[in-house]
């Protein structure tokens, strides 16, 4: 396709283009590991579809970065279009939970932070989101304000945690960011991660699990 094809369907891409939206600061003990302070709304930014990593691809250690961190984190995919969502309904806005990592360059994101610039370049980068390819159905789950999840490095686990732990659970996060963005079929929320974030090196082998099942495996290059 050139700079303009009469054939492209512009809404078609539109109405199916999908973004992911991601919660910051949700789990008191990763405020206090990054000596963060606790805010009083949901702290939300946006990666782009470009950041997720492909299947079956290795994640590449960008060359701006020497401190990339591992974030893991419980997803919700979006399966009606919703905007203002009241918290009572937000539970009909999805069926799918699953699991990914935040990959987050400490390093920049710390500069940025500083000079009070917006994280992108810490955090949208390409390749800075994996997302499970399995999904869970959420009626087959006991109760989605109480997921089981960890992430190992290296068979060593690094991450643990429940959603039941989370200071805004998955409806409200739904009801918060719908009251901003129009929330779209195929839309991915990353809920935020708990403590025990850390470096990625070369040659790590980084693996989620989520109630007991295994959702991803990626090595670190």
């Amino acid at each position: 396709m050139g700079p303009w094809d009469p054939k492209f369907n512009f809404q078609f891409y539109i109405q199916f283009q999908m973004k992911i939206i991601c919660v910051g600061r949700n789990y008191t003990d990763h405020i206090a590991e990054l000596k963060n302070e606790k805010p009083e709304d949901p702290v939300l930014f946006q990666k782009p579809d470009t950041s997720i990593l492909l299947k079956k691809q290795p994640f590449f250690i960008p060359d701006f970065s020497n401190d990339v961190h591992y974030e893991v984190e419980v997803l919700v995919k979006i399966k009606k279009i919703g905007k203002h969502i009241q918290e009572k309904f937000a539970h009909k806005y999805y069926d799918e939970i699953g699991l990914g990592i935040d990959f987050t360059a400490r390093d920049l994101q710390q500069k940025l932070k500083e000079k009070g610039l917006p994280w992108e370049k810490a955090k949208a980068f390409d390749g800075a989101a994996v997302v499970s390819n399995k999904w869970l159905d959420k009626k087959d789950l006991n109760d989605v304000n109480d997921l089981k999840f960890s992430l190992q490095k290296n068979d060593e686990v690094v991450q643990e945690a429940s959603t039941s732990l989370m200071l805004w659970k998955i409806d409200e996060l739904i009801a918060y960011i719908s009251t901003y963005f129009t929330l779209k079929i195929g839309d991915i929320i990353f809920t935020g991660t708990p403590s025990g974030v850390g470096k990625v090196s070369p040659e790590d082998r980084l693996t989620g699990f989520l109630e007991g099942n295994k959702m991803f495996s990626i090595r670190v290059k």
